[in-house]
């Protein structure tokens, strides 16, 4: 047995019992002790490390919802409008009106073989001041190559003449999200997943695709190295045989740096077959590769229109809220799955969507009680404080997704649901104030994985203009830190694992170049990041 001693120049361990030390003792991956030198050298020989002198300890952070897809998805063009890096660090420019969206289509279409379709990713049309982005503008970079450029939210997606005729859409098309133009005929934006699947199945586009390589799975843990995550999800997977061994081979390897917590589609049979399905892969369970729970998907997204929100409706913009499940269909999902004791992660962007969920929620918790099942309301992002009581007492998970404050709250706050209700999206004050288990996430790759700036979103609740949304709903640096780390495990069922720095937890660290305690509530988005330690290995951001 290798004992390791790290010296640190500050180990934060959101332990309450012993907030702060400056020295952890390592053993087999696991935490041995925690405190001064004295207080962990006692166990006996060991190797003493003091690369860490110099730098802060945190508990590896945990990402509660992001998607596998955020390390392959750079196998797409990126044709979004914020400055995004991809896994090895390559910095990519946001395009801010479509005339670059083009450009950049064509570049990459230059590029392809003739066989191959151009498929883009995070565009947003919320963005543009200008005409939306329609077939006409894709058959501008080709009348001859099926073009599908996906949304930011993953929700929509825009095709040229060429992929529509694929689909078979035309002016008498009657499927709900297939958009038509003034002239009648198909615009190119299809909205939700029903409208989107014929083009995507005929482009061969599947998001689970983007996981179910080798290098998929490296350059997933490439982006939670970067950021200090040492556990992650990925929140919407159909969990084939084949990728389960994929991620279990890959996970097994001594350099790789993450965690990684699949959680199943919930769409992929009968509620009953999904299931069984769920408790099969429980089985399957390793240390670094965690199943067992499913995701639901209700309603789309705010930004596109598709979120299901409640009287008086969108602000400035189409109401057209999508179900991607139908209520009674939900209920019967929820039923199901919580009398089998299935961990449940419920999508719900808007506040009818959330109220829809709480009640099909507490249906299956009357008629199966369920002792600490901590199912998760996903996003929730325009729950108000009813809402966030009948969560309390049903004993539901948020998980909310305060990234979106910076990137589309001035955008919510103008055009989705005006200024009242945008004050009090993503209301983790009033979460925490009412009781409900709390954690923040980034849904990569919708939007950057990075747990500190999550934090910051949290703590100061800018918008991209500066504008602060809903000051009352801000939380301390305290309790944000706390929802990166053993907030977001709690949500997991995972809490007794990692996100605090105890004896007994796996020795997972995020390792950071200044105090997220002491930069202030403006810096913490500037905290960098020096790297990461999966179960007491190394590993340093490349």
């Amino acid at each position: 047995m290798t004992t390791t001693v790290y010296e640190v120049g500050r180990i934060i361990t959101m332990d309450p019992a012993r907030p702060f030390a400056t020295h952890v003792a390592v053993r087999d991956g696991r935490i041995l002790a925690v405190g001064n030198h004295n207080e962990v050298t006692g166990w006996g020989e060991h190797d003493y490390d003091a690369r860490f002198s110099d730098k802060i300890m945190m508990p590896g952070f945990v990402e509660g919802h992001a998607h596998m897809m955020a390390g392959g998805i750079w196998r797409y063009t990126y044709a979004g409008y914020h400055d995004r890096l991809d896994p090895d660090g390559g910095l990519w420019k946001g395009l801010q009106d479509i005339d670059t969206v083009i450009l950049r289509l064509r570049e990459a279409e230059a590029k392809l073989a003739p066989d191959v379709p151009l498929v883009a990713w995070g565009f947003d049309p919320i963005f543009l001041d200008t005409e939306r982005l329609n077939r006409r503008h894709l058959d501008e970079v080709s009348q001859t190559r099926p073009i599908a450029v996906i949304h930011s939210n993953f929700h929509l997606l825009t095709a040229n003449s060429v992929a529509l005729a694929k689909a078979q859409f035309s002016s008498e098309t009657n499927i709900e999200g297939v958009h038509m133009g003034d002239d009648g005929e198909p615009s190119g934006e299809l909205q939700e997943f029903a409208a989107m699947f014929p083009v995507m199945r005929r482009l061969k586009i599947d998001f689970g695709d983007l996981a179910r390589t080798d290098q998929g799975v490296v350059d997933y843990g490439k982006v939670a190295n970067r950021c200090g995550v040492t556990t992650a999800t990925d929140l919407y997977n159909d969990l084939p045989d084949a990728e389960v061994d994929l991620i279990e081979t890959v996970t097994s390897r001594d350099d790789y740096p993450l965690r990684v917590v699949p959680k199943l589609n919930a769409s992929t049979g009968t509620p009953a077959e999904v299931a069984a399905r769920a408790l099969a892969l429980r089985a399957r369970s390793t240390e670094r590769m965690r199943l067992g729970g499913v995701k639901v998907m209700t309603d789309g997204s705010i930004q596109a229109f598709t979120a299901r929100i409640r009287w008086p409706g969108y602000y400035r913009g189409p109401d057209h809220g999508t179900w991607n499940i139908a209520p009674e269909q939900l209920t019967d999902l929820i039923d199901t799955l919580n009398r089998e004791g299935i961990h449940i992660h419920i999508h719900v962007n808007g506040d009818e969507a959330s109220q829809v969920a709480i009640e099909a929620f507490q249906v299956a918790l009357a008629r199966h009680p369920n002792p600490d099942h901590r199912h998760v309301m996903q996003h929730c992002q325009m729950a108000d404080a009813a809402q966030f009581r009948q969560i309390k007492a049903l004993g539901l998970c948020a998980n909310l997704f305060a990234n979106h404050l910076y990137y589309f709250g001035d955008k919510h706050y103008e055009v989705t649901v005006g200024p009242d209700r945008a004050e009090k999206l993503d209301a983790c004050g009033t979460a925490l104030r009412l009781g409900v288990p709390l954690a923040i996430h980034s849904d990569a790759p919708v939007t950057p994985m990075g747990p500190l700036f999550t934090a910051w979103c949290a703590v100061n609740r800018k918008t991209e203009s500066g504008r602060v949304l809903g000051k009352g709903e801000c939380i301390s640096v305290e309790q944000a830190l706390r929802a990166i780390t053993v907030g977001a495990a709690y949500t997991l069922h995972m809490d007794n694992e990692v996100g605090s720095i105890e004896v007994g937890k796996s020795a997972d660290f995020a390792i950071l170049d200044q105090d997220p305690l002491t930069v202030g509530a403006d810096g913490l988005k500037d905290v960098t990041v020096w790297g990461t330690v999966l179960a007491g290995r190394v590993f340093p951001v490349p």
